[in-house]
């Protein structure tokens, strides 16, 4: 069992960055690839990074590529996103989550998940 709790989100102006971090309990962290996700008021919720086990390999969706780097910290049980040049589109609820998948864009095969944090980028 794995809680996930984000935090970091806020209002910021397009071009500015934000860095959001994900805390997570238990003690099973480090065999867990984790993977942020996004949503926006009425859209679907779609796959943003992703990150395996030790950290090493990362993917992310073409729309962040470049502007958002995600990284962890197995030791504090933390994951976190660097959101860099963020446009008003990156506007979104974003949710932390864990898979035993690494690699993994798909949402449905994320376990657990947080209870999102709000990013609002103004124009």
């Amino acid at each position: 069992q794995v809680q996930l709790v984000e935090s970091g989100g806020g209002l910021v102006q397009a071009g500015g960055s934000l860095r959001l971090s994900c805390q997570a309990s238990g003690r099973t962290f480090s065999t867990y690839a984790m993977g942020w996700f996004r949503q926006a008021p009425g859209k679907e919720r779609e796959f943003v990074a992703t990150i395996d086990r030790s950290g090493g390999v990362t993917y992310y969706a073409d729309s962040v590529k470049g502007r958002f780097t995600v990284s962890r910290d197995n030791a504090k049980n933390t994951v976190s996103l660097q959101m860099n040049s963020l446009k008003p589109e990156d506007t979104a609820v974003y949710y932390c989550a864990a898979t035993k998948y690494s690699g993994n864009s798909n949402r449905n095969l994320y376990d657990y998940w947080g209870q999102g944090t709000q990013v609002t980028v103004s124009s």
